[in-house]
């Protein structure tokens, strides 16, 4: 599979690195808030037309690597997450 997608007439590429900390850096996610964390980000981004390539929770802060369509604003996704 090719690391290209494709759209109507645009052959596309776009990966960002986004990083969410909670205010105050507070350790709240941990246990089942991580995970409903975790599972809220794969649905919500899933349901935007993105693609999680490479996820990760800390108890004080999230990575996420994900492949967001050139029709999507990256405003509007991290918005929605």
């Amino acid at each position: 599979m090719s690391r290209f997608r494709k759209l109507s007439q645009t052959l596309w590429h776009c990966q960002y690195h986004i990083v969410w900390v909670p205010k105050y850096r507070y350790r709240i996610l941990s246990g089942k808030v991580g995970t409903l964390v975790e599972n809220c980000i794969r649905a919500f981004s899933q349901h935007q037309g993105g693609e999680v390539v490479e996820l990760n929770v800390q108890i004080d802060h999230v990575h996420l690597l994900a492949m967001v369509p050139p029709k999507v604003s990256i405003s509007g996704f991290v918005g929605t997450i």
